[in-house]
Order: C-alpha cells, then structure tokens, then sequence
C-alpha cells in the first residue's frame, strides 16, 4: 500500500472515530442531560427506607436508568441520599434528580388536622401525612416531657393544636411536628387576641375549652358567639355548665345521639352535669370560628338552649328554666317521632 493510500486511510479511520466519539457524546449527553423522566412522578422515601427502596421506587419512572446508576456512583448516593417528599418533572435531566435526592431538596406537603377528639384520633389523621406511624404520635402527643417541653401539661397539651392546613416537610418528626404547632399557636395568640382574653377575664386554656364545647354544640358559625354567651353566663353565676357533649367524651362515645339521664350520672370530672365550672382540657380541637366567637361572646341573658325541632342545626335560647322545658319537650317529642335513641 502506498503511503498516500495509508494516509489516506488512517484519515479515513481518524474521522470515523471522531464520528463515533461524536455520537457517544452526543448519546451522553442525551442521556445525562435530556429528558430523565416518563413523565411526573412524585416519590416517597421515608427515613427507614434503604437505598434499595430508593432505587425499586424510581428506576421504573426513569428513561437513562445507565446515565443515573453511574452518575449516582459518582456522587455517592448510596450513603449520602436524603429521604423526603420529592417531585419530579418529566423535563428534569438525570443530574438534577440525582443531585435533588442527594442535597434533600423536598417539596413540602399540606397537613391537615380537624375535627380531632381524643390523642389517638389526632394521631391516626396525622399518620397518613407525615413520615410516622400513629403509634409513634401516640407516644410524642402523651409524653408528658413532651407537653413540657412546649410549656402544656400532658392534660392540656391538645389546647394547643390549631386546625388548619399546615406546609410542612413531610420527614419532620412527630416532635417536630409538636414543635411547629406550638410556633403556630403563640402566632395565633396576637396582641390583639390576647386584649380581648384579658378583657373578658378568661385563661388561654379557659378559652380554648369553652371553644371545644361551643364547637362540639354548634357548627353554625353565625350561631356561636351565642352559644358562647350562655356558658360564660352560666360561668358566671356558679351554675353548672350541663353541657351534652362533655358527657360524650367523659363517657369516650361519641356515636350518642341522644343524652339520657343515665349518661348523666357517669362520673367524671369531664361531665359537667355532675361538677361545676370547667372540665380540665378541652373535649376536641374548636375550630378558630368557635375560639373566635369565645372572645367576642355575644352578650345577653340566656342561660339554656337547646336543638330546635326542625334538626335545621339551630338552637332555641331560653332565659328562664320554664321556657327551656318547653323547648326540650318540642324537640324530645320530635325525636320520639323520628324514632331516635
């Protein structure tokens, strides 16, 4: 072969290698730079999980799953992984999801508590929305070096959670959690909230009680500065505040639709029927409608009020005894019709 022909030649090998490294290239960075993702995929890892959960949750949702397993090596992944709420978009390139999952870059979550009653019941909604078993919860919510740590005791520590939708990371511990809702709580306790407290003569923990009772009695917001009234009044005159619903949740049934003298003999200081003044904590976590309409009770002088007859989720208030015992009698003839024990 002539030495033009073999330069030739070598020429011809030379640009095919640059091709071929051009295209690897350019594969490469198709791989590590494109479009890492079949489409969104949002990606739970808890704080017990391994990176082999990791890698079993995502791999499936991934186009370069070659391009993540080296780029993961080089970074370390395995050991250095955060766990959390990650979101995905399909035009994310492998570099980004490995270095979001690396650095803990979580999106937060929307945690929503309400209408909770007892401990377990808190913790049973807030299971499904933070990285803990309600079991765990349990644990934190009656720990009583958990109440003083916050500045509660064990018994009223449940006076301190506010319902609301709260943004939140989704791995905070449940001592965490406890820890934020006591920053949410001295936010919603303002200067002006606090005036109106010290100006009707009442605790924190006084009005958030009230406000348990007034929200498990009514939820019609435009209805409850009344209902408040009533108890403050009866308050005030050292009457017993006879409230149904704290036989309820002394007696821990909340299925009782109707309140039978029976259920008010059951003793305990949550039952209001038997002991005067204020039971110990609140019965449930009060709307902030209810707390609300606590601090700016409706002034009259009803001492009694009772469900009207027409089950439209309205009271009839009543001054004197007299013209509560015809209410009463209305709507226990009304129940007597619909046939409700």
């Amino acid at each position: 072969m002539s030495k033009k022909n073999l330069a030739q030649r070598l020429k011809y090998l030379f640009l095919g290698a640059v091709v071929v490294a051009a295209a690897v290239a350019a594969i490469a960075f198709w791989q590590f730079r494109g479009n890492a993702l079949r489409g969104e995929y949002e990606l739970f890892l808890s704080r017990k999980a391994d990176y082999q959960a990791l890698t079993d949750s995502l791999m499936p949702h991934l186009k370069h799953r070659a391009a993540f397993r080296f780029y993961a090596r080089h970074l370390n992944l395995e050991q250095s992984f955060k766990p959390g709420h990650y979101c995905f978009a399909p035009k994310m390139d492998v570099i980004r999801v490995v270095r979001m999952l690396k650095l803990g870059e979580q999106t937060p979550v929307r945690v929503t508590i309400n209408n909770a009653r007892t401990h377990a019941f808190l913790a049973g909604k807030l299971a499904g929305q933070i990285d803990a078993d309600s079991v765990e919860i349990y644990s934190v919510l009656t720990n009583p070096a958990t109440a003083k740590r916050v500045g509660f005791s064990e018994l009223t520590l449940f006076s301190m959670f506010l319902p609301d939708t709260y943004e939140c990371y989704w791995t905070m511990t449940p001592d965490e959690w406890v820890d934020r809702m006591k920053r949410e709580y001295d936010r919603f306790w303002n200067e002006e909230r606090e005036a109106k407290r010290k100006r009707i003569g009442l605790t924190r923990l006084e009005v958030m009680t009230i406000a348990s009772i007034v929200y498990e009695e009514t939820r019609q917001t435009d209805e409850m500065p009344r209902v408040a009234g009533v108890y403050i009044n009866r308050l005030k005159k050292g009457m017993k505040l006879q409230a149904d619903p704290t036989v309820k949740y002394a007696m821990q049934d909340f299925s009782l639709r109707r309140i039978l003298h029976k259920h008010l003999q059951y003793d305990s200081p949550y039952n209001t029927y038997r002991y005067k003044g204020l039971p110990p904590s609140p019965i449930c976590m009060p709307g902030k409608n209810a707390i609300e309409a606590v601090l700016n009770y409706e002034k009259h002088n009803y001492l009694f009020f009772c469900a009207r007859p027409t089950f439209d989720g309205y009271h009839n208030f009543a001054v004197t005894y007299a013209e509560h015992k015809r209410n009463a009698r209305a709507y226990s003839a009304e129940l007597n019709r619909r046939k409700i024990k």
